[in-house]
């Protein structure tokens, strides 16, 4: 069963998930996610859940830069390999939709990797928020466009 946890940052309601001894996954706590959580879900603040807190706490605050958490990215191979090459972006750097289809050997993919990014199970620490359009311009954000702007101030400061 998976275990859940509700926790409030600068950047709003964060909902972090433990299965299998690994966190698979963080999502925002806001009107798009409302029906996520099911019977499937146990609400509990595991040690794990509580670690992953306070790496997200130690991002906000600019104490940290690299996550070290036991992740379990569940999805398509297609989705796995586009999660995976976001793990690669520097922290304070960005990269298009492009650079991402070009690193999983897919150029044309574009698209594919917008919706995979979409999908991003496991937000912030798998740092969707990186991935910018061609032209430089901020693209959809689950946590909105705000948000994203946010997060890619903070990591150029």
């Amino acid at each position: 069963m998976k275990k859940v946890y509700f926790y409030d940052f600068s950047i709003g309601s964060l909902g972090i998930v433990e299965k299998n001894n690994s966190i698979s996954g963080i999502f925002f706590n806001n009107s798009n996610t409302k029906g996520k959580i099911s019977k499937d879900f146990e609400k509990n603040e595991t040690p794990l859940i509580k670690k992953a807190a306070l790496q997200l706490e130690e991002y906000f605050n600019l104490k940290r830069k690299v996550f070290d958490l036991p992740l379990l990215i569940e999805g398509t191979e297609f989705q796995r390999s586009v999660w995976n090459s976001l793990l690669t972006i520097p922290y304070g750097q960005t990269c298009s939709y492009k650079d991402i289809a070009s690193r999983i050997g897919n150029h044309k993919a574009c698209r594919a990797v917008g919706m995979a990014n979409n999908r991003n199970p496991i937000v912030i620490i798998v740092p969707c928020h990186r991935v910018i359009g061609q032209n430089g311009s901020l693209t959809g954000y689950g946590g909105g466009l705000k948000v994203k702007q946010f997060l890619l101030e903070m990591e150029k400061n």
